[in-house]
C-alpha cells in the first residue's frame, strides 16, 4: 500500500535522503540534479522554493510513502494552467518494480482530478525507459508525440480527461 502526501516542509529531511541515497540510480535515466541540489543550503532554498510554487497553485508536489512511513518516491504536477498539468515522478531503487509508480500515478491522477480540477496531465519519458512507459499506459496515458528528453529520443504521453480509471 502506498500514501501520496502533499508536499510540505517537514519532508524536507527525509526528501533529501531519499535523493542522496538514489543519485546515481536516477542519473541512470534522467538528467542529474547537480552536486548544488544536495548541498544544506541549496536543498532547502529549492525546497522552499517548491513549497512557494505550490502555495501559488503552479505546481502541486507529492511524496510516496509506504505503510510504515517510509518515503518511496515523489509524484508531481507542475506547469499548472489551463486545466492541464505535466506529470513527473521518480520511485527510489528499492521500491522499484513492486508496482509503486503505477499506483502512485493512479492516485495522483484521482487527485489531479478531484482535488486540482484539472482535466488533463501530459508526461515526458526517453524511448529507453520502458518501465516509465509502461507506467504511463497501465494509467490510461497515450502516446501522443516524439520527442527529445535531456538529449534523447523521448515520447510525450497524455491522459486526457481524468475519468477514473482502474490500474491493471
Amino acid at each position: 500500500m502506498v500514501t501520496l502526501e502533499r508536499l510540505r516542509a517537514d519532508h524536507a529531511d527525509a526528501l533529501v535522503a531519499f535523493e542522496r541515497e538514489n543519485r546515481e540510480y536516477f542519473a541512470r535515466t534522467v538528467p542529474d540534479r547537480g552536486d548544488a541540489y544536495f548541498t544544506p543550503a541549496g536543498f532547502a532554498a529549492r525546497h522552499e522554493a517548491l513549497l512557494a510554487e505550490q502555495d501559488a497553485g503552479i505546481c502541486h508536489f507529492h511524496v510516496v510513502l509506504d505503510g510504515d512511513g517510509r518515503l518511496l518516491g515523489r509524484v508531481n504536477l507542475v506547469d499548472v494552467a489551463d486545466a492541464s498539468a505535466e506529470l513527473g515522478y521518480r520511485i527510489g531503487e528499492r521500491a522499484a518494480g513492486k508496482g509503486v509508480a503505477t499506483a502512485a500515478v493512479a492516485e495522483v491522477c484521482r487527485v489531479a482530478g478531484t482535488a486540482y480540477g484539472l482535466t488533463s496531465l501530459v508526461a515526458d519519458t526517453t524511448l529507453d525507459n520502458l518501465a516509465s512507459r509502461a507506467v504511463l499506459e497501465r494509467n490510461a496515458f497515450t502516446a501522443v508525440e516524439h520527442l527529445t528528453v535531456g538529449g534523447r529520443p523521448g515520447i510525450r504521453f497524455l491522459r486526457s480527461p481524468l475519468l477514473p480509471h482502474p490500474t491493471r
